[in-house]
C-alpha cells in the first residue's frame, strides 16, 4: 500500500491545521506501542508519571530537520536527569528511511517508527512535524504543529513548568 501524505505545514493556514489536529489540551494522550529503531518497543502508558514530548516527523520534511538538529540541546540534554521523556515518532516512514536519516544527522536519542501512520492518526490527520506535550498524568497539556525557534523555546519552558515541584 502506497501512503500519500500531505504534511508541508509551511504553508498552511491555522485553520486547517486545527482542522487536522484530533488530540487537544485536556484529552487523555491515546495509547500506543511503538518499535523504537533499537528494535525494542516504547508504549506510552508505560511512561506515566514522567513528563512526555511525542513527536512527530518525517525525514522528507525541512521544519522537522531544523527540530531535529535542535532537540538534542534544547530538550534531550536539559531535561535528561528529569522525570521527561523525548519520544520521537517517524510517520509514514521506512526502517531504512528513518536510519539514514539518523545517521546522516548524527541523533543519538532513541527514535520511534510507525510506518504505517497508525499511531499519528490517532493524534492528527495531516503536517508534521507535530508536539504533543503530556504531562505525567498521561493527559494532553499542549498540541502543536510547525516549528519555529520561538514556539519550540516556548514548549521547552513548558516542559520546566509541568516539571516543577507543585
Amino acid at each position: 500500500m502506497l501512503l500519500a501524505w500531505t504534511g508541508c505545514i509551511a504553508d498552511r493556514t491555522p485553520k486547517d491545521i486545527d482542522a487536522a489536529t484530533l488530540v487537544r489540551a485536556g484529552d487523555t494522550a491515546p495509547d500506543f506501542t511503538t518499535e523504537m529503531l533499537d528494535g525494542g518497543t516504547t508504549t506510552l502508558s508505560a511512561l506515566r508519571g514522567k513528563v512526555v514530548l511525542l513527536t512527530f516527523w518525517a525525514s522528507w520534511c525541512p521544519e522537522c530537520g531544523r527540530e531535529m538538529e535542535v532537540v538534542q540541546r534544547q530538550i534531550v540534554e536539559r531535561f535528561a536527569r528529569r522525570p521527561f521523556v523525548f519520544l520521537p515518532v517517524s510517520r509514514g516512514e521506512t526502517r531504512e528511511a528513518v536510519e539514514a536519516f539518523v545517521e546522516k544527522h548524527g541523533i543519538a536519542f532513541p527514535v520511534g517508527l510507525d510506518p504505517d501512520g497508525s499511531i499519528y492518526r490517532l493524534y492528527a490527520t495531516e503536517y508534521v512535524p507535530r508536539n504533543i506535550l503530556i504531562d505525567a498524568q498521561g493527559v494532553v497539556a499542549e498540541s502543536t504543529a510547525g516549528y519555529t525557534a520561538e514556539e519550540f523555546g516556548r514548549l521547552a519552558d513548558r516542559i520546566e513548568a509541568l516539571l516543577a515541584p507543585q
